[in-house]
């Protein structure tokens, strides 16, 4: 079954959204402000969150924060702007949104986002490799779980899928472009440096500690994940 949660506070919008969701075999859950819609979340298992910025209590980023906190929670998220800038854009993705949708766009757009975000999850959840290791670090793909050394790495929904796509492509340059659209769903350079900041936040939690470094940078292409450095 595919459960959607709205947060949107705009009847008109919630109505557009929810009537067409229906038509294409969606069961949609509407929460018109951020606390009713993290209750919500806390009760049903939703296939995925559409969550609009501009919120009546809480705005859309601080839910999505929230969200992103809550470890058992890895629903991707949608979010709707008005706010269009890419400044707006990159702090939504930052906290753990997955994709975005500026204001006003037509239906089969937004349905569109929602099937590649679903096709994502489908390929992660077909993966028959349980556990991907690479030297001493270690990813588990039913636990949602890193390891190095032994020691546990606690990751956020986006720095897991960043590893994650590193790992199963070890040994290969990944260039930005690469990992926009595979992380972050995104066909395009949006012109920002989400990416590096990210691979900078894994950076930290991987290899600051450890002598034997695993990510590395390819000057003018991208990133590498190898098992030994050859720098």
């Amino acid at each position: 079954m595919k459960r959607v949660l709205l947060i949107e506070d705009e009847k008109s919008v919630s109505s557009f959204i929810e009537k067409g969701l229906k038509e294409n075999n969606y069961t949609v859950h509407v929460a018109e402000d951020g606390a009713t819609g993290i209750s919500l979340l806390l009760k049903f298992d939703f296939t995925l969150i559409i969550l609009d910025v501009i919120l009546p209590d809480i705005d859309g980023f601080k839910v999505c924060e929230k969200i992103r906190s809550i470890a058992s929670i890895d629903t991707p998220i949608l979010m709707l702007t008005a706010l269009g800038t890419t400044e707006n854009i990159v702090k939504g993705l930052n906290l753990g949104a997955d994709d975005y949708l500026v204001k006003p766009f037509k239906f089969q757009e937004l349905l569109a986002r929602l099937n590649a975000l679903q096709r994502r999850v489908h390929k992660q959840i077909s993966n028959t490799k349980t556990v991907i290791t690479v030297s001493d670090l270690s990813l588990n793909l039913d636990t949602k779980t890193a390891f190095r050394n032994k020691k546990e790495i606690i990751l956020t929904s986006t720095e897991y899928r960043l590893l994650e796509y590193l790992l199963k492509n070890k040994n290969k340059v990944l260039s930005r472009i690469d990992l926009l659209e595979n992380v972050w769903d995104i066909n395009f350079d949006i012109g920002t440096n989400v990416v590096d900041v990210y691979v900078n936040y894994l950076r930290k939690k991987i290899d600051k500690d450890y002598k034997h470094k695993l990510i590395h940078t390819v000057v003018g292409m991208g990133y590498i994940l190898k098992e030994r450095n050859e720098d």
